[in-house]
């Protein structure tokens, strides 16, 4: 394997998304990814659709194969003393384990954090909660659906702020995914220091605020309440979605300068009463949409993009999945991958969203993915690999 963490033995203990597409994430990067599954059924998310693709035995859950590129599949009963000394002799070996077990779940299975980093003190431990390990609801169960609504991003999305909706994707799972990920890559540099590991801890909740970014301190400093409103931005005028003859384009215009280039090109008297400052388009929200569409009234969404781009103003489409997909620059950035499925064959997966340049601009990104592994595809192969090594 190659990639910047080529040397790093991860043990995923996690399951359903936020464990397992951090311990995705360190996969991409080079690191050997060892997921620990439940015999039988494994991951939650093997359980997840449909879709599924595949027949009978070879079924697969299109939910699993997106969270566990580049890894391989061990199927262990914890509860089971054997299964459990396996899993003591992966940890012995590893840099990373990774787990999103309700707070007391390992300890009850003697597999507390003190007892796996006595055994391992050179172990960094990503313990990835609902709610935080702690505090008054810190034993609450977390899932991204109840996660969006208590940490605020919900009342923040929708078309207004009586029609709260979620975001699209599990965005909740995804940030504690990209938080546990960083954090860990964190503690292996401090390891280099120090030798020895340490805990980093994350949780839903955590992730969910800690992108509130200027909805935060809309409340923490001004004390005003941010809510929903649609597809425009609240602070930043015009910027959001605005209609045209045969269907809809995006415009951002984060500056006054870029105001002024659009107005121009667009007939608009960019001094206007009421519209000259941002603030006061803000303010005037209302007037400006219905401003920005009389001028789009005669454009059809193409041409109008073209000549968006030919002023240098940032513009761009609403693509569904599938465009995004079929798209040349999405190709171009290594978005799309195609692996070789166990029992799949060919399949296309969401490629990493990193890429490495040497010092002469010389790609040095991963290219060899392997496929979501099938239950217990590897099982065997690391029971011997452990026999052999100890």
């Amino acid at each position: 394997m190659s990639g910047p963490l080529a040397d790093v033995l991860v043990v995923d203990l996690s399951r359903a998304l936020a464990g397992p597409h951090a311990t995705m994430m360190m996969g991409d990067l080079g690191a050997r990814v060892i997921k620990v599954e439940t015999p039988g059924t494994g991951d939650d998310t093997r359980g997840y659709g449909p879709p599924f693709v595949g027949d009978g035995a070879a079924r697969e859950s299109t939910y699993f194969l997106a969270a566990n590129r580049n890894k391989e599949s061990i199927a262990l009963d914890l509860k089971d003393a054997a299964d459990r000394e396996v899993l003591h002799a992966l940890v012995d070996r590893a840099d990373v384990l990774v787990e999103n077990f309700r707070t007391g779940v390992l300890e009850r299975l003697g597999l507390g954090i003190e007892v796996l980093m006595r055994r391992n003190p050179r172990l960094v431990v990503l313990s990835i909660t609902g709610f935080g390990h702690d505090g008054p609801e810190g034993g609450r169960a977390g899932y991204d659906q109840i996660a969006q609504g208590e940490g605020g991003l919900m009342s923040l999305t929708g078309p207004g702020p009586d029609d709260p909706q979620r975001v699209g994707v599990p965005i909740a799972d995804l940030l504690a995914a990209m938080n546990g990920a960083y954090g860990v890559v964190a503690a292996l540099h401090e390891r280099h220091r120090t030798g020895v590991g340490v805990v980093v801890r994350t949780s839903l909740l955590a992730s969910a605020v800690g992108v509130h970014a200027f909805q935060g301190t809309r409340w923490t400093v001004a004390g005003e309440v941010g809510r929903a409103q649609g597809n425009h931005h609240p602070s930043i005028a015009p910027y959001g979605l605005f209609h045209c003859r045969d269907g809809a384009v995006q415009i951002a215009l984060g500056s006054e300068s870029l105001w002024q280039r659009f107005a121009v090109a667009f007939g608009l008297d960019p001094d206007a009463e009421g519209l000259a400052t941002n603030a006061e388009r803000v303010e005037a929200r209302p007037r400006l949409i219905a401003v920005v569409e009389a001028a789009f009234a005669d454009w059809d969404a193409a041409p109008l993009l073209e000549r968006l781009s030919a002023e240098g103003l940032p513009a761009g489409r609403v693509r569904t999945v599938d465009e995004v997909y079929d798209w040349d620059q999405t190709v171009s950035q290594g978005l799309r991958i195609e692996v070789d499925h166990h029992t799949l064959g060919r399949i296309t997966l969401p490629g990493p969203p990193l890429r490495f340049f040497g010092p002469h601009g010389q790609e040095a990104t991963r290219h060899d993915h392997r496929p979501p592994p099938t239950l217990d595809q590897h099982g065997t192969g690391i029971r011997d690999w452990l026999a052999d090594d100890a």
